[in-house]
Parts: C-alpha cells; structure tokens; sequence
C-alpha cells in the first residue's frame, strides 16, 4: 500500500487522536499532518514518530489561520492525499438555554470551520489531480434529538454543504465522504461536549435528558472508536468514494428510522404537492 498524507484538524480529541486516526495511520507508515489547539498534548507521537507527524496549532474559528495552515501543510509537506474535517465539540441545552456567545462559537466551530477547511483545501486538492475529503458528522446530522439543537444545526448544515460540494469537484478527481458515527467511547461526549445553563422549566421538557446524561457521565457507548477509524481509512481505498458511512448500530438504526418516518411523512403528502403545480387541475 502507498504511503498517503493526512490532513486531520482535531487531532487532540475525538476520532483524531492515539490509538485512534492519527497513531492507526502512523503505525502503518502514513504521513499526518495534525492541527490542535494546544501542541504540547502532542508531544509524545511527536517523538515517537518524528518526520511522519508534521503538527501545528490552529483554531477552525479563525477563517485566516485556517489558509495559512493549510498553505503551510501544502508547502512543507508537497502532496496531501486525504483532508480529515474532525474539530469539532458538542453543545446540550435547550435552545432557549443557550446565550447568543455559545450559539456563535458552536456555528464557527462545528459549520463555518469546516466550510472554510473545506474551500482552503480545494484549490491544491484540484491542482494536484485529486484527493480525498472526509467530513466527520454523526447520527446527528440525519436525526435531531431534544437539547441538541445547535449541535444537530451545525452537523445537518455541514451535511448539506458537503453534499452539495461532493457533486461540484467529482468533475476534478476530488471524492467526499460524510462520516455518520454512533456513539463511541472517545473522549468526546463527557470532556469537549458543553453544557448550557439551566433553565428550570425545561425540568418538564424532553431536552432534560440530554442535560442529565452529561451530568451523570455514566452512560457508555456501544461504539468501537479503533473499528470505526479503520473503516473510515479503508473507506479511501474505495472508488467512488462512498457518499456517506454510517457506523455503528444505533447510528444505523435511528438513521433508519428518521429516514423511514421522513419519507413516509413525504410521501402522505404526494398529492398536496403535485397539486400546486401550475398545471394542475383546478
């Protein structure tokens, strides 16, 4: 197998770091360029594994810092073969609980920071003939569940633009997969998730239970971190690159069940629809 080039904002959390994306691909012998907030947290691949891992500081909220990152990686490094869209945290509170700052910085964070990535990469990615970017959502971006709302804005926006980019630079070589995960057991849900204040009416709202569980941080998930990064680094190897890869079986399974109830929603609604065409019979 080729050596490749990764690209992975978020190396520090989530999917990104360890035993997970990032030291799976060292191991095998890939090059990573990793960005975080804080680079002392990789110090330990960085001598472990020298040259592979090319690390430098950025916050996705910042759109310049973003081009001149990926600019650098471009530079130093020549080739990059696969754009991993990782940064990203989670926010749980209703949506009247949360403040406009914490609304801002989700949007900058989890959407805007990966439309920017996103259109910084692609002029290099067309002018070397090709590559790869894959877009880390979640069941989230396909289901919507109460106290998540911000979270769920930004994983069904990202979503949406995606899908639409994935169709404009077929044409370049450039393939695009949306990663849809379960829960897993990474560090994202109990440490770079944040909690809104509290409202006490919403002790009688659904949303409550979003709020609870990351109060009690007991609640594990049925997710296999390790699993799910080497099907995200065997989804490379496929052409054409899958549009989009649920994994695990509670993202299978509520996927399913929002898209089976959407479509039979849709569908309940097929005459309405057609009869406001302007053709239509009076």
């Amino acid at each position: 197998m080729a050596q490749r080039t990764w690209l992975i904002t978020g190396v520090s959390s989530g999917f990104g770091r360890l035993r997970l994306m990032t030291e799976q691909l060292l191991e095998r012998g890939d090059r990573v360029a990793g960005t975080v907030r804080n680079r002392e947290v990789m110090n330990d691949l960085q001598h472990k594994y020298g040259d592979l891992l090319w690390v430098t500081q950025l916050d996705v909220t910042d759109t310049p810092a973003i081009r001149r990152v990926v600019e650098q990686a471009f530079n130093d490094l020549g080739r990059i073969d696969v754009v991993v869209s990782n940064a990203g945290y989670g926010l749980i509170g209703a949506a009247e609980e949360l403040t406009d700052e914490q609304i801002d910085h989700q949007l900058d964070t989890n959407l805007v920071g990966s439309i920017q990535l996103v259109r910084a990469v692609l002029p290099y990615l067309r002018a070397q003939g090709g590559g790869r970017i894959l877009q880390l959502s979640s069941v989230g971006g396909q289901a919507a569940f109460p106290g998540g709302s911000l979270y769920h804005a930004t994983k069904w926006g990202i979503e949406g633009f995606m899908e639409s980019v994935m169709h404009e630079v077929a044409a370049f070589n450039i393939g695009v997969t949306i990663v849809e995960p379960g829960g897993a057991n990474t560090n994202f849900r109990y440490k770079s998730s944040k909690l809104a204040s509290k409202i006490d009416a919403y002790e009688a709202s659904p949303a409550i239970h979003a709020r609870r569980m990351l109060e009690e941080a007991t609640a594990r998930s049925i997710g296999d971190p390790a699993k799910m990064v080497t099907l995200m680094i065997d989804s490379v190897e496929r052409t054409p690159a899958p549009k989009r890869i649920a994994l695990g079986s509670d993202s299978y399974t509520v996927i399913h069940k929002a898209l089976t109830e959407r479509l039979a929603l849709l569908e309940a609604q097929k005459d309405l629809a057609f009869s406001t065409d302007e053709s239509a019979n009076n």
